[in-house]
């Protein structure tokens, strides 16, 4: 499950950095990621 948390905290980063670079379609697939591990670590 610590595993997993990394793996969400560096997609809420890496989609910050996306957002703010005005990087739409990147921003986008990283909070495709993020809901993807979310729904992992609550469903352990």
């Amino acid at each position: 499950m610590n595993e997993l948390t990394k793996f969400y905290e560096r997609a809420k980063q890496s989609a910050k950095n996306h957002m703010k670079n005005g990087q739409i379609n990147a921003y986008y697939q990283d909070l495709k990621a993020m809901n993807h591990y979310k729904r992992q670590i609550e469903a352990a």
